[in-house]
């Protein structure tokens, strides 16, 4: 049972809520489907959906609970939400970046973003960067942010190369 007293998001796909969810929970290691709800002969002059079919798949990523809803081809993903996941080292960037851009949109990769194979939107962001970009230092602070809105994936030890100058 999801905890009510906290935020969750929820996504939605036509027809992908299970196989999205079970694709999240195969990249990030302290994940977990906990919930999967299925349509019901009632409503179905709503939904028009076959009873039995999935509704919606509760998920945790990381702790965070996340509802996937099979609710039509009504709407679609776009990069006004992302979810950002920050990484520690180069090697936590590269695994995310190509689990998440398998499958996915190549023209939506810029600056660290990624738009996934269901079409919902990633950053895959290093947390030297955070530091680089809140430096004091505005000249340091702007040779990072220069290099990163050059890349597609972030290297790190580019970042730092450009942020040391």
């Amino acid at each position: 049972m999801p905890k009510f007293d906290r935020i969750t998001p929820c996504l939605w796909f036509d027809n992908e809520a299970e196989e999205a969810a079970t694709f999240y929970t195969g990249i990030f290691k302290k994940s977990k489907i906990t919930n999967i709800s299925r349509y019901g002969e009632a409503g179905f002059d709503v939904h028009g959906r076959p009873a039995g079919s999935v509704m919606t798949v509760a998920f945790e990523i990381n702790g965070q609970p996340f509802t996937a809803l099979n609710g039509g081809p009504v709407f679609k993903f776009n990069e006004a939400v992302s979810f950002q996941i920050f990484c520690e080292t180069q090697q936590e960037v590269d695994r995310y970046w190509k689990q998440l851009t398998a499958g996915g949109d190549p023209e939506a990769q810029q600056c660290g973003w990624v738009k996934d194979k269901y079409g919902v939107s990633w950053q895959v962001i290093p947390t030297a960067l955070i530091d680089m970009l809140g430096d004091p230092d505005t000249k340091k602070s702007q040779r990072a942010m220069e290099a990163m809105l050059k890349m597609k994936k972030l290297d790190i030890e580019k970042l730092k190369q450009a942020y040391l100058g």
